[in-house]
């Protein structure tokens, strides 16, 4: 019996210089953007073999929280947040939609219902990618669909194919995304980055304070540059370059790690708190240029 394919839906800019392909099965995960012939993301030959290990691969949405958040229970106002643990040094990260069916809402669009599995609001995330003729822009949503307010969070997280260098022009920063403290620090040694160059192996850090663009990304092999635009409430740059991935990542998201500790301590960084029936929105623009240009 044939082995199923996967659902990919492939989004083009008019002149083809760039792609996108999007796996709805797999968390809507960008599966690969490829540009002017090139695959920037780091991902397996299998689109199906992202759902083995789904947290170093392609890029993913993060919702209703991004990064690491100890496990519960924990209450919320008149709620209890009973997370378990989904990851080596028992942090809950990532939130709930990185590995899960979207349904496709139309032409490179896709939306998930979630809530339970210890998060006890109901949400809505959803993703829209539109490709022009040099640049890509991945909007992010999350929809509170419960009665009372909701914590929450959005992030996309990306990992680039090495060799690729980066800078992020932040002026501060929380060191450490697997222990963070409760406030940033200004940026000094190999966290100081707002200069392009190979990120220190071993970095897991968040930036702050961030300058408009806040990311630039530059492939010299290539000789292709990207330049990083974000719109959010509140724009946080997550960074990190680990043993498991030949990549690095970076990742736009609207709080720190640790958002549920820094909501309920009065912490900066902390997860937005979200209306009923309002909406969270993140828009990440990248703009792709070649040296040659």
């Amino acid at each position: 019996m044939a082995t199923p394919q996967p659902d990919v839906e492939t989004i083009r800019s008019p002149d083809g210089a760039i792609e996108v392909e999007v796996l709805p099965d797999a968390g809507a995960r960008i599966h690969r953007l490829r540009v002017f012939g090139a695959d920037l993301l780091s991902a397996p030959d299998d689109p199906a073999a992202h759902l083995a290990d789904p947290f170093f691969s392609g890029a993913y949405v993060m919702a209703p929280w991004c990064n690491r958040i100890d496990p519960g229970p924990v209450r919320v106002g008149n709620r209890s947040v009973a997370l378990v643990p989904n990851f080596p040094g028992g942090s809950a990260i990532h939130g709930q939609v990185y590995a899960r069916r979207w349904d496709r809402t139309g032409p490179g669009s896709f939306r998930i219902r979630g809530g339970e599995d210890g998060w006890p609001w109901a949400y809505e995330a959803g993703l829209a990618v539109a490709v022009a003729n040099r640049s890509v822009t991945i909007a992010l949503t999350l929809a509170n669909r419960s009665p009372d307010p909701m914590p929450g969070g959005l992030g996309l997280h990306p990992w680039f194919r090495r060799p690729v260098e980066v800078a992020i022009h932040g002026d501060s920063v929380f060191p450490s995304n697997a222990d963070t403290p409760a406030l940033p620090v200004p940026v000094a040694g190999p966290l100081d980055v707002r200069r392009i160059g190979a990120l220190t192996p071993g970095v897991d850090a968040t930036w702050t304070d961030l300058a408009d663009p806040p990311v630039e990304l530059k492939w010299p092999h290539l000789g292709l540059r990207a330049t990083m635009h974000v719109d959010a409430p509140v724009v946080y740059i997550v960074a990190a370059s680990v043993t498991q991935a030949d990549a690095i990542a970076v990742e736009p998201q609207t709080h720190a790690p640790q958002g549920l500790r820094r909501l309920l301590a009065g912490e900066p960084g902390a997860l937005a708190m979200v209306d009923p029936g309002a909406t969270l929105r993140l828009v990440i623009q990248l703009a792709f240029r070649r040296d040659a240009d």
